[in-house]
């Protein structure tokens, strides 16, 4: 890891951020992993620039700024991620302090909070059940509630539910002030219970519910899937209960946090988030009887990557045709940084980090012969079966796990084919990287957040903000979450892009009409 400070331009200002952006592209070559802090020449004002690199998600640039003027508290909190003791030196990695970086940059804070308590909520909810004696079966039940329970918190937040964003709360205040806490039955057996088993379990003609049930349930949605249904357990324990104290404390917990329908955050394994529910809507189907099947994340991204992507630039290209034309600076992305739209899996063990073709020298002499002599590779037993070994500096193997050196060889003339064709300019149709298998969402990531004019700017931003997506067969919603995992980077790129046109404008010091990216300022202003 390395960090650079670059020096200001020649107007003693920091570089716009579409410059920025090709200074990162051009380090990236020599030092892969990197920080940037920008800097003016009278030292009052800063810009860190990091890039975060995920798998299967396209690089996004994230970048915070910090004047003299203010109080420095919010870099403070940054450092402290990226502190480290001499005695942390030798025992932290690049991944280590890539982690931290990420944690630094990237990390929702709230999301980072709502995960160091949430284990305790848990635990202290766990602790209410009464009725359940087996511990296993307890964990198992106070899991199911709380998925139950977080999944509401979504799409109350909505005002899907009585356009109550507060339902749940309010129907567990209106329960204690009509009957007391816990009289009679508690707000889980009386409220809980029915609105499970009897609201989203069932169409709105077939519940059975009393007046005063239905005045209090409200209008609430029929949720065709498994995960309100009557649970095993609950057939099994008659006398299950918990008491209203249970749910008070967690509701005070859940309401310190914003709850929104889109994946903002940073999507590692512990986070609560509509890809997770879509899995946990399904995952109670009873999928041999009902035919429901829940469609793994790498296929529903692939199909919503090539349909959505393409739609957005055919609809961009119809207000901002001149962006689009042969050789505009949309297409020389390609030329200019090849490797960045070829997938890892292509590239490993063919170009190395810094962007250089790892020679054929480095391989077998079998395998050389093979490459260049048809009937060679055709009688060689080891060209055509053994597993492939290319060790790097460090002894590991750069080549894909069980992958033959046949298998190998036909990737890697695959992989150096490709990126001629890019260096070259020949791709130049958004269609084009569908058929090439290409980085569509880096691609689609980079063209938004370097927008050179303000134009096609706003005609990705109309794209992104009037698209809609149809599932015909939409069963726990995989595919319709992955289409929103498309468009939300993309959406947050051209909102970034927007406030860099602003900054860039208001650092430049120059004379321009009140109006000059009003919408612009419109936009950041309601989101």
């Amino acid at each position: 890891m390395q960090i650079f400070e670059c020096s200001p331009d020649a107007q003693g200002k920091i570089p716009e951020r579409a410059i920025r952006q090709k200074i990162d592209r051009q380090l990236t070559q020599t030092a892969y992993e990197h920080l940037i802090v920008y800097v003016d020449a009278s030292r009052s004002e800063q810009v860190w620039q990091w890039v975060a690199r995920q798998p299967g998600k396209p690089v996004a640039y994230r970048e915070s700024t910090y004047r003299k003027s203010q109080t420095g508290d919010a870099l403070v909190q940054k450092l402290a991620h990226i502190y480290f003791t001499l005695n942390d030196e030798e025992a932290i990695d690049l991944t280590g302090v890539s982690q931290r970086l990420r944690d630094a940059f990237d990390r929702d804070k709230v999301t980072k909070k709502f995960y160091e308590h949430f284990k305790k909520q848990h635990d202290a909810f766990l602790g209410f059940i009464e009725g359940i004696d087996a511990k296993t079966d307890k964990e198992w039940y106070a899991s199911l509630m709380l998925n139950r329970l977080m999944f509401i918190y979504f799409i109350q937040r909505k005002g899907f539910l009585d356009n109550d964003p507060n339902y749940l709360k309010t129907r567990l205040s209106k329960i204690q002030e009509q009957r007391g806490k816990d009289q009679f039955l508690s707000f889980y057996r009386y409220f809980l219970l029915c609105l499970f088993h009897e609201g989203f379990s069932k169409q709105p003609p077939n519940r059975d519910l009393s007046p005063d049930l239905s005045a209090l349930l409200g209008d609430v949605p029929y949720l065709n899937g498994g995960l309100f249904d009557l649970h095993e357990l609950e057939q099994s324990h008659q006398h299950l209960d918990i008491p209203d104290e249970a749910f008070e404390q967690l509701f005070e917990f859940f309401d310190q946090y914003e709850w929104h329908l889109d994946n903002s955050t940073l999507g590692n394994d512990r986070e609560i988030n509509p890809d997770v529910l879509g899995y946990i809507f399904e995952k109670y189907i009873n999928q041999k009887q009902m035919g429901a099947y829940y469609t793994k994340e790498d296929i529903t991204e692939y199909i919503s990557k090539n349909t959505v992507i393409p739609h957005l630039f055919d609809t961009a290209c119809k207000d901002c045709a001149i962006a689009f034309a042969s050789n505009s600076t949309v297409w020389t992305l390609l030329q200019q940084s090849p490797d960045a739209y070829l997938y890892p899996a292509m590239r490993q063990g063919v170009i190395d980090q810094n962007g250089k073709v790892i020679p054929e020298t480095e391989l077998p002499d079998f395998v050389q012969q093979g490459m260049h002599d048809p009937k060679a590779r055709m009688l060689n037993r080891d060209y055509n079966l053994s597993v492939a070994v290319i060790p790097d500096a460090n002894g590991n193997n750069q080549a894909l796990p069980t992958e033959t050196w046949r298998e190998y060889i036909n990737r890697r003339k695959r992989c150096l084919e490709l990126r001629e064709k890019l260096a070259k300019g020949e791709i130049q149709s958004i269609n084009d990287l569908i058929t090439y298998n290409l980085n569509i969402r880096q691609f689609a990531q980079d063209v938004i957040q370097g927008c050179e004019g303000p134009e096609l700017l706003r005609a990705f931003y109309k794209a992104i903000s009037s698209v809609t997506v149809l599932d015909p067969t939409c069963g726990s919603g995989a595919f319709l979450f992955a289409a929103l995992n498309i468009l939300q980077p993309l959406y947050e790129a051209c909102l970034e892009r927007m406030q860099a046109f602003i900054d860039d404008l208001e650092r430049s010091g120059e004379a321009h009409r009140p109006e000059k990216f009003a919408d612009f300022r419109r936009i950041l202003d309601d989101v």
